[in-house]
């Protein structure tokens, strides 16, 4: 007989009480700095109030709709900004499966720098990628340019931190992901439910991205951590009742399937840098886009190079004209790319452990 499961117990004491009113209302106010707000102190006093009732009550969702049927408790009070992202991921995973939709490729731009904020110029990443999308235009690829340095540079447009919640267990992390907005703590804007539907819209990926301090930059990063729940999550959080820990639990453990929601796409790289540490942010790409499930173009899909090594930081869009090479290296990760989702789409090629079953999910 297969021996009982044993439901771990949720462990607990690490968080700190609420923030006292005073507090509160000290970072509440940081927002109204600027002096042209004065005039409407007596305003923003009654919002602040508002505000501080939200989140002493804790109202993550305060709107709210039953989930209704095909979820595992109809009468969920599901978030109605979760439903509309879902239903939206939905529609766009059966666009992007159908035959007749034109074939697209996601080019992510991952530097953080812009000419619109503190460093006054274009990132070398921005015009690499511009290289790349008149490649996939000569290959009769429709692109979508998805270029992360407007989280440095635009209003109020944000990804915040993942949470953990897979490592609690991973039924508790949502696919899309509803720990945000999260609006007893002023933690909205967040910019990841559109990008989820531009990635599961995409029949491929390409990352471009420099190298700060031998990591992905901060962005980049934050895209990549709250991509979690493309690879596992559940879509249904009314059968966690939302964060119900235990619950989650207690799913993962009578057995869960981790679905990799974006599989099956076809991706490729291109990391630069100045001095150090493009082999292993490249490595580090490909290893967690195979982990998702995505297919590699190849070789010539995967390029690392420098761009002026070790030249001055002031000259190195010039040492970027003047390479090339590396333009027509850009150039063959996006006809790789191309060439690699005309074959996916046609059905010769397809990831060859496909089917193959997994005795160590996760």
């Amino acid at each position: 007989m297969p021996m009982p499961i044993s439901i771990p117990q949720v462990r607990k004491g690490q968080v700190q009480e609420k923030l006292s009113r005073a507090t509160f209302r000290e970072r509440f106010m940081r927002r109204f700095y600027d002096p042209a707000f004065r005039a409407e102190d007596a305003a923003l006093d009654r919002l602040e109030a508002i505000a501080w009732d939200a989140y002493r009550n804790s109202r993550k969702a305060p709107v709210t709709v039953k989930a209704g049927p095909g979820h595992a408790d109809p009468d969920y009070d599901l978030s109605t900004e979760w439903k509309a992202a879902a239903e939206r991921l939905r529609e766009a995973a059966r666009q992007q499966g159908q035959a007749t939709t034109p074939a697209r490729v996601l080019l992510i731009a991952g530097s953080s720098r812009n000419d619109g904020t503190c460093p006054s110029e274009m990132s070398k990443t921005w015009r690499l990628t511009a290289i790349a999308r008149e490649a996939l235009a000569q290959a009769a690829i429709e692109t979508d340019v998805l270029d992360l340095s407007r989280l440095t540079s635009e209003y109020e447009r944000v990804i915040y931190p993942c949470k953990g919640c897979v490592s609690t267990a991973m039924p508790l992390c949502h696919w899309p992901c509803s720990c945000y907005p999260n609006h007893s703590l002023g933690q909205v804007n967040d910019c990841m439910n559109e990008i989820y539907e531009r990635w599961v819209r995409a029949h491929g990926v390409i990352l471009l991205t420099p190298v700060y301090w031998y990591q992905s930059p901060s962005p980049l990063k934050l895209m990549i951590d709250r991509l979690v729940c493309a690879d596992g999550g559940n879509p249904d959080p009314s059968s966690t009742s939302g964060k119900d820990a235990l619950k989650a639990k207690e799913i993962e453990l009578a057995g869960w399937s981790y679905p990799k929601h974006l599989a099956g796409r076809v991706y490729g790289l291109v990391v630069h840098g100045d001095v150090a540490g493009i082999e292993g942010t490249r490595r580090a790409l490909s290893d967690w886009l195979d982990w998702m499930g995505l297919i590699d173009a190849g070789a010539s899909a995967r390029l690392d190079r420098y761009i002026g090594y070790y030249r001055p930081y002031a000259t190195s869009h010039d040492e970027l004209d003047a390479d090339e090479a590396l333009h027509e290296e850009v150039r063959n990760v996006a006809r790789a790319v191309a060439a690699a989702v005309g074959d996916v789409r046609a059905g010769r090629l397809r990831r060859p452990d496909q089917g193959l079953r997994d005795p160590r999910p996760k």
